[in-house]
């Protein structure tokens, strides 16, 4: 590199991030928590910028960042960036999509187990010195239908999870084929009422855009099963967070296991509290193997694009 390369690390982010891009050669610091007024004064000193869900990279911040050539995301949701702002400017967005997919496809599975045994509200029942076995009878995952509702990195770690426990996955994503479904071993279907219908556990793996925003909502729940359980692990606002309410408190699912909410951090609201909900604070790429592989796949790559001109993962590229 002939000019010296700035990076900024604005949220928690594990230390093999800086260890990598400072043996590179590129001078890193590290914020984590800089607020959104701290970060639109200095990000005009830097090349870089490196981020996970917390800050948002918005159209303030990309105006004035001056000298910015890439945004980088530890994952894969993109969402907290204005990718049209940067794009206007030439700026790159880069995402990881690969390091914290195992972990989050382990966590959907955990909460499909966690469902189909009450385990939360057993637990809970427990603590309060109570031995309520009878109340607690759960239902055997082998044998049981998944729709598994996008087929990305994540949705074929589970499906194939779902597949070794002796589960039969049917499976929607418009991005994939019909024969290429087959080739995997799953049933494809073509709507999103067709996959969930019959299921007995419905996992939502998909990110979060214009066309994805509330697509398991009212039409969905009313397609599903009254005993099934939906699983959310994608993006918040996927799902429709009021119809979901609705069918919960109207007996047409059995319940739901939410790991992403539309508003984050998420308090104690009604969906949280739900009885027929386990709720998790946005966990899934919270292991420790993930923080270090998702931190490594994207300072490799930022790495790379300054020594070598290498482009991966971004997002962007077509319209620059």
């Amino acid at each position: 590199m002939s000019a010296e390369v700035r990076v900024l690390i604005a949220d928690k982010m594990s230390s093999v991030a800086a260890t990598v891009l400072r043996g590179a050669g590129i001078t890193v610091d590290e914020r984590f928590g800089i607020s959104p007024e701290e970060l639109v004064g200095a990000i005009g000193d830097y090349d870089v910028l490196l981020v996970r869900s917390r800050t948002k990279v918005t159209r303030d911040v990309v105006a004035a960042a001056g000298r910015l050539k890439l945004v980088g995301r530890g994952g894969i949701g993109v969402d907290n960036i204005d990718i049209d702002a940067a794009t206007e400017r030439g700026i790159m967005v880069m995402n990881a999509p690969n390091g914290n997919a195992t972990t989050t496809a382990e966590l959907a599975i955990a909460h499909m187990f966690g469902l189909a045994r009450n385990l939360v509200n057993a637990g809970a029942s427990m603590r309060e010195g109570k031995w309520e076995k009878k109340r607690f009878m759960g239902r055997q995952v082998a044998g049981s239908t998944l729709a598994v509702v996008g087929l990305g990195n994540i949705g074929r770690i589970v499906a194939q999870k779902a597949s070794v426990l002796g589960m039969q996955v049917k499976a929607y994503d418009p991005f994939v084929t019909a024969e290429q479904v087959r080739a995997l071993g799953y049933e494809p279907c073509d709507t999103i009422e067709g996959v969930v219908s019959g299921a007995d556990f419905v996992t939502v793996h998909t990110p979060l855009t214009d066309g994805t925003r509330g697509m398991i909502g009212s039409a969905a729940f009313a397609a599903m099963k009254s005993n099934a359980y939906l699983i959310q692990c994608a993006r918040g606002g996927v799902v429709d967070e009021a119809a979901l309410l609705s069918a919960l408190n109207g007996d047409e699912i059995a319940g739901a296991a939410l790991d992403v909410f539309v508003s984050e951090p998420q308090g104690a609201t009604d969906l949280a509290l739900h009885p027929k909900v386990h709720a998790t604070p946005h966990l899934g790429a919270s292991s420790h193997e993930a923080q270090d592989l998702v931190a490594q796949e994207l300072v490799e790559q930022v790495a790379d694009y300054f020594a070598t001109g290498e482009q991966r993962n971004v997002l962007n590229l077509s319209r620059l």
